[in-house]
């Protein structure tokens, strides 16, 4: 083996001590870049059109994190493709912080089974904290002779023809809430899908069609005009505002449980110094009454979570609405 100089050994010397620093340059950099956040303003993307729950919630709460953080939240929506475009955008995005997703329900938790996706979500996005969650009511047209869910189930199955239910499309809560009913009751109902949760509560109120999981705001009005008749909600616990509706689990399914919810998403490999921030800002943002208040006008129920619960809850309500949209055949339009 041939001795080595002097001047090879300093420069071999050299060498290790530039690879050290190489090495701890990107921690640095990366524990810095987390130090500094935000320095700049974070694009919120809502995977729907303005107007929708996702973006009113978005402009709920970015002014108040705008003033938290010292840097503007910009609402970006990006709809299209059932919310997996703006998905998919925020995946495709550096991990950085700087672009995050207003996660709904469905584009996580539905989507990866009734779309062949391009990315998943369970791996390519990092969950920071739920926002908010908001369920939904199960009313009738007043002509159906039914004044409880015990009373729609034996009419659906006395007469199988006789209810259709409307949604707001493929694929929508209002379909899937519907079509987990049918499964667990055993029933039968036609499904007749619209464009849109207005056209679909329309359609209900003109008789077109006689059942729908209809949106608390948008149904309550007329349930209490008489227009339509309530049997029940979906979530997991009473509606405050109509505390004599029974749930769908106390009406004899254990478990049923349709809500909506919406979340922040971040890119996967976002470091854990920026998702904690993000979520402590947002947590204390959903804790302030004036918010709370706003959002209940709404129909929204302020919830955070840590991100280990909210990953456990898609993955959870993934293999539900999994078995559902094989149970009922369900396609994407």
């Amino acid at each position: 083996m041939p001795m080595r100089t002097r001047s090879s050994r300093r420069s071999l010397r050299l060498s290790g001590d530039a690879a050290f620093a190489l090495a701890l340059l990107f921690p640095i950099g990366a524990h810095a870049a987390s130090a500094d956040y935000p320095s700049r303003p974070i694009r919120l993307l809502v995977p729907f059109a303005p107007g929708g729950g996702a973006d009113t919630l978005a402009r709920i709460v970015t002014p108040r994190l705008t003033e938290a953080m010292g840097q503007a939240w910009v609402v970006d929506n990006r709809s299209g493709a059932a919310g997996n475009i703006a998905a998919e955008t925020v995946v495709r995005s550096a991990p950085d912080g700087y672009t995050v997703l207003m996660g709904f329900s469905t584009v996580l938790t539905v989507n990866p089974t009734l779309y062949a996706l391009g990315f998943d979500p369970s791996r390519d996005l990092q969950p920071v904290t739920l926002l908010a969650t908001a369920q939904y009511l199960l009313v009738v047209h007043p002509s159906v002779p039914a004044n409880s869910v015990q009373e729609l189930i034996a009419l659906a199955k006395q007469k199988p023809a006789l209810l259709n239910f409307a949604s707001a499309g493929v694929g929508s809560p209002l379909h899937l809430a519907a079509e987990l009913l049918k499964h667990r009751a055993g029933i039968q109902m036609v499904h007749v899908p619209y464009k849109g949760g207005g056209p679909a509560a329309a359609a209900v109120l003109a008789g077109e069609s006689q059942v729908i999981f209809g949106s608390v705001p948008s149904s309550m009005p007329h349930v209490k005009s008489g227009r339509l008749k309530a049997l029940a909600t979906t979530g997991v616990k009473r509606l405050k505002v109509a505390p004599e509706l029974t749930t769908l689990a106390e009406a004899g399914f254990p478990g049923f449980d349709v809500s909506t919810w919406y979340a922040l998403m971040v890119p996967a490999g976002t470091p854990a110094a920026i998702v904690t921030r993000m979520r402590d800002e947002a947590t204390r943002v959903l804790q302030r009454s004036d918010v709370q208040q706003v959002m209940a006008g709404q129909g929204l129920e302020a919830e955070t979570s840590t991100p280990p619960a909210l990953a456990q809850r898609i993955r959870l309500e993934r293999t539900v609405w999994a078995e559902v949209i094989r149970a009922a055949g369900i396609k994407p339009e």
